[in-house]
């Protein structure tokens, strides 16, 4: 089977401030949406915020006030980009996480949350090229 993910969809209490976040954040434009759901196309998949009441529905599961233990990730070409992100994601409504520092791995990260606590690496790694097309591909 091949591998690959399609879609994300991440629940959110408000759609307008969840806007702000990725379109006045991280800069993204929506390809689709209306007064319940934003779709943004990706690097080859899409990811969706999705008003939390509806997305319940859908999967018809409830009690999907609190995100996961996860964190999504968006890496950036030069370790200097690290910081000026995450402080532009604060500006738009998130929350600093952990501020840009350099793990003992290798590379340099930061953590914000989006105004829903989803959380989000923002990263620099050295062993990690990008793609013209923002495709990010695993090499050691």
């Amino acid at each position: 089977m091949q591998q690959q993910i399609s879609v994300i969809t991440i629940g959110v209490a408000d759609l307008a401030r969840s806007r702000l976040f990725y379109v006045g954040g991280f800069g993204w434009t929506p390809v689709f949406e209306n007064d319940e759901i934003i779709f943004y196309q990706m690097n080859g998949l899409m990811l969706g915020t999705w008003l939390q009441p509806g997305l319940e529905a859908d999967m018809q599961r409830s009690g999907l006030s609190k995100p996961g233990a996860f964190a999504m990730a968006h890496n950036v070409p030069q370790a200097e980009e690290v910081q000026p992100l995450i402080d532009r994601l604060v500006r738009a409504g998130g929350t600093m996480l952990r501020p840009g520092d350099a793990p003992a791995h290798g590379g340099f990260r930061g953590y914000v949350a989006d105004p829903d606590d989803h959380a989000w690496e923002i990263a620099w790694n050295p062993a990690w090229s990008i793609d013209a097309n923002g495709l990010v591909t695993f090499g050691l």
